[in-house]
């Protein structure tokens, strides 16, 4: 709506219905793959096998990946995990883990608590 007044602000003689992106809910798979990229720092993540677990409490999700190109899936043998508050949104990211490595914001390992809380407050600033 807003774009056909615009169109018509700037006397535009023909205007087109343009109907907004019906957006698909965020699964907790998706999410998790979004907080591996948030914390390994990379755009681009190759997933292997991916399992989630929406009916657990907490509930969450694992899988393996890379951040190579190229590598087939039954390669892939870095494992990411993550736990949030909810199935759904609002999903409150609880914990997530690189390998044995595990971030959350009780962590006693003031490091690992301050990666935990960058990558919840870059979930945040996307509206997750």
């Amino acid at each position: 709506m807003r774009k056909i007044l615009l169109a018509l602000a700037f006397g535009a003689s023909t205007v087109f219905a343009v109907s907004p992106a019906i957006a698909q809910p965020v699964k907790i798979e998706d999410l998790c793959v979004k907080v591996a990229k948030h914390l390994l720092m990379t755009e681009t993540l190759n997933t292997g096998v991916v399992q989630s677990f929406p009916e657990l409490k907490p509930p969450g999700a694992r899988m393996t990946y890379s951040t190579r190109d190229g590598v087939e899936k039954k390669n892939m043998v870095d494992t990411f995990e993550c736990q949030f508050d909810n199935a759904k949104a609002p999903f409150g990211l609880k914990r997530f883990c690189l390998a044995s490595t595990c971030y959350s914001a009780d962590e006693k390992n003031e490091e690992n608590k301050r990666r935990f809380d960058e990558v919840r407050i870059l979930l945040e600033r996307e509206g997750l």
